[in-house]
């Protein structure tokens, strides 16, 4: 006969103790569990999504009812327990029923905490908890104008943020001197709060709630200094408290909340207890990580199954606050003992904080730029010691473009904050058992089944498990979603997508946001698509371009001028030198491309070096035309048969600074002799007696692909033409981060020849691109360097 098992409470943690109960002995129990809510199990993470209108409630459901009677469950909904009869095992509900028990999990969450003043029970005041507090401030937002959200942490952001996103004039009102004091330093929440007022948010710092104002209806609110602020809302956001109520009644041991050990006894033999309710070794969790963490521990004990006893858990806040991104883990307050490493970026406005005690990492804040948070935590987690870390390393991981090759990953690197879920467990799962999709691994794994912050990555480790070979359908741009490149290029024209935002939200990708694979390329396919209309979204360049130069691997910069056709003069190499010099660059070196590369450059020094050198930055960084090498040619070589420095100058004149989905490199040789190598290079030119030899698709690297000869022409006109509509026909049709010689592969070099040797096609391709690089020459440092503040606050460093 079956054991009769009680789960008191619907929620996130009690359910996930069911799953993973069902997942090692699913005959074990005859399982009820009590619901206060209308609605199954669903994912309160997401409420922030429903009230900002990207998520219906359907959507968030994480067990439909199908799944209890799937499982046999028993689901006693909208019915909660309101009394527990230790000495006879049986639960009451409010309706009168009585469930009998031989084992019982106390899993009640948390509740909004209302301020105990006078008016908090007045119509208009609302918490922000479930799917009823949601669309209660949904249907405020249609017949009132302001609102007032009390609390400015994480839900209280969400729910001021998505008030706006409703029309609403809305007050975030808080006590303390910053936003998420508890997930932010002093800094980040300054940030932060600069990033929202941007956004139409209003703040009254420090003030303490007296009253609320009103008779029928909320009107208004007094704070303690005597000030006042006019309002038809409020939402109480200042935090939760453990419910513990049915606990402390039934006689069993509370403080803050349910007091449980190791293995999640409470001080009944018969009961347990997880989740937010929960009190451990003076701990209380608000958090799903620990929550579920918990579970996997009560489910062990609950199947007999040998378990390592509960010891706490290291937090971790990983979101994204109205379009900010945020980072937080661990310890983040400085105190005796723990010392502090910090970067602040005015150009990007990202900010980086490390937090360290006794040689290892015991905290991390991330602002604006949180791909390395997953970096932070791995070895937080691990209690490594940075003995190998200098404090710019440790800031700073070289060649971020290719941070996310989870291939070179080791098998216990934590994907899934939320759920612990390692890389080397996803890999398993997906060769055990042949997954093919995202949705298939959160099944198995829970990985991307809470905040799905995590879901790129998951689709990372898919393609690399899998080799590339995902199955059931085309391959997407990434993990975060199924579209192929054409797809999301023929949606962005249909719809007349403008945005990455729009993209994000109309093409249904599961990362509202995206992620650093998929950003970098949208952005790409709509400055293509919409020149005119389409704001260049810089934070979703990679590092290397939003800082016009590239990262190298101590976290320092290249500072390479433009230096066309590789020509210099005295003048030029005496101010380079100087200023090598004054900046003690540890390195001055020729190029490849023909120009002088300064590397080791601080981060800090970067805005004073070009306003010294006043030169335009090479794109020796960027996915552009990056440069044109040429050879002495006709005037002074005597081989030569063309002026290639000459036509080769002219070339860089008019196609410097234009986006393309991979770096366009170009070569041009007086004589076939081709001393810079035009054979191997994306538009590569020799010159001939009757003219110019034109040759496309060559591409250097770890496979070199040889150019094939297109035509050829006798002017330097018709070059530049047929290089015009190359560039614009590649920028059109190629797939980002695609060189030339694989796009040729695909098109068929066939198909390439007819369209630029057709007139009329290149006339065309040429208009387009003259529509898309209006305006976009210049000094990319210009706007740096005559922003005083921005070049004063580039770049801060604390000490450890």
């Amino acid at each position: 006969m079956k054991e009769k098992l009680v789960l008191i409470g619907n929620g996130m943690a009690g359910v996930r103790t069911i799953e993973e109960i069902l997942e090692r002995d699913p005959d074990r129990y005859e399982i009820t569990i009590f619901g206060e809510e209308k609605y199954p199990n669903y994912n309160r993470i997401m409420l922030s999504n429903v009230l900002q209108k990207k998520m219906e409630v359907a959507e968030i459901i994480t067990n439909p009812l199908t799944w209890y009677e799937e499982n046999n469950i028993r689901l006693v909904n909208h019915d909660p327990a309101i009394k527990i009869d230790k000495e006879n095992k049986l639960v009451h509900s409010a309706s009168g029923q009585e469930i009998a028990y031989d084992k019982c999990i106390i899993a009640t969450g948390s509740r909004a905490f209302i301020l105990p003043v006078e008016g908090s029970k007045l119509p208009g005041v609302v918490g922000f908890r479930t799917i009823d507090d949601t669309e209660a401030m949904l249907e405020a937002a249609k017949s009132y104008k302001k609102a007032v959200v009390i609390g400015g942490g994480l839900l209280g952001l969400e729910a001021a943020k998505g008030l706006v996103d409703q029309g609403m004039e809305v007050t975030v009102i808080h006590l303390e001197k910053w936003l998420m004091e508890t997930q932010l330093d002093a800094k980040a929440g300054e940030m932060l709060k600069a990033d929202l007022e941007k956004q139409g948010l209003k703040f009254l710092m420090e003030k303490r709630t007296e009253k609320i104002l009103g008779t029928d209806h909320v009107t208004g609110i007094t704070f303690s200094d005597g000030s006042s602020i006019e309002t038809d809302l409020v939402v109480m956001s200042v935090g939760i408290r453990p419910e513990a109520t049915l606990a402390r009644e039934a006689g069993l041991d509370v403080n803050r909340g349910i007091l449980v050990n190791d293995f999640m006894h409470t001080s009944n033999e018969h009961i347990y207890a997880v989740g937010e309710c929960v009190e451990h070794n003076g701990q209380v969790y608000g958090l799903v990580a620990p929550l579920f963490e918990q579970g996997k521990v009560l489910a062990d004990i609950l199947t007999d199954k040998e378990t390592a006893p509960y010891q706490g858990s290291t937090t971790f806040t990983s979101l994204k606050v109205s379009g900010c991104d945020l980072y937080s883990a661990g310890e983040i307050k400085e105190c005796e003992g723990v010392n502090s490493i910090e970067a602040f970026d005015g150009l990007n406005f990202t900010y980086k904080k490390v937090f360290v005690r006794e040689n290892k990492i015991v905290g991390v804040v991330l602002y604006g730029d949180t791909s390395e948070g997953n970096r932070y935590y791995n070895i937080l987690k691990k209690n490594e010691e940075i003995d190998g870390y200098t404090p710019v390393s440790l800031l700073h991981m070289a060649g971020e473009e290719t941070s996310t090759d989870v291939g070179e990953w080791p098998d216990d690197e934590m994907i899934c904050g939320c759920n612990g879920v390692t890389k080397g467990t996803i890999v398993s799962a997906i060769k055990e058992k042949e997954l093919t999709s995202i949705a298939e691994v959160t099944k198995y794994t829970k990985a991307g089944g809470s905040c799905g912050k995590c879901k790129p990555l998951i689709g990372d480790i898919l393609a690399y498990t899998l080799g590339g070979a995902v199955a059931s359908g085309p391959t997407g741009i990434c993990g975060c979603t199924s579209l192929t490149r054409d797809q999301i290029v023929t949606q962005i024209h249909a719809k007349h997508l403008t945005s990455s935002e729009e993209v994000y939200k109309e093409l249904a990708f599961q990362n509202p946001e995206g992620c650093p694979k998929c950003r970098p390329a949208v952005n790409f396919y709509l400055n293509v698509a919409w020149p005119k209309e389409h704001a260049d979204e810089r934070e979703s360049r990679y590092v290397n371009e939003r800082m016009y130069g590239n990262i190298q691997n101590d976290g320092t910069y290249s500072v390479i001028p433009r230096m066309r056709g590789g020509k210099t003069d005295p003048q030029q190499l005496m101010l380079i030198a100087k200023v090598a010099e004054k900046y003690d660059v540890p390195m001055v070196k020729i190029t490849g491309s023909q120009r002088i590369g300064l590397f080791g450059v601080k981060k800090e020094d970067m805005p004073k070096i070009w306003e010294e050198l006043d030169m335009t930055a090479a794109a020796a960084y960027a996915k552009a035309v990056r440069s044109v090498k040429t050879c002495v040619g006709a005037n002074f070589c005597r081989f030569g048969t063309q002026d290639s420095l000459g036509l080769g100058i002219k070339l860089e004149q008019r196609f410097e600074f234009i986006d393309t989905p991979h770096k366009f490199k170009m070569g041009v040789s007086a004589c076939p002799r081709s001393c810079v190598e035009s054979g191997v290079k994306d538009f590569g030119i020799i010159g001939v007696e009757n003219g110019f030899q034109i040759y496309i698709g060559g591409n250097g690297g770890t496979e070199v692909k040889e150019a094939q000869l297109l035509t050829t022409v006798a002017t330097e006109e018709e070059v530049i033409e047929l290089c015009g509509a190359m560039l614009q026909f590649y920028r059109e049709t190629g797939v980002y981060a695609e060189r030339t010689a694989p796009w040729m592969d695909r098109l068929g070099f066939d198909k390439v020849k007819e369209v630029l040797l057709d007139s009329d096609h290149r006339k065309e391709l040429i208009v387009r691109l003259d529509e898309a690089v209006e305006g976009r020459r210049g000094n990319p440092w210009e706007e740096v360097i005559k922003d005083e503040a921005l070049r004063k606050d580039l770049y801060t460093v604390g000490r450890v």
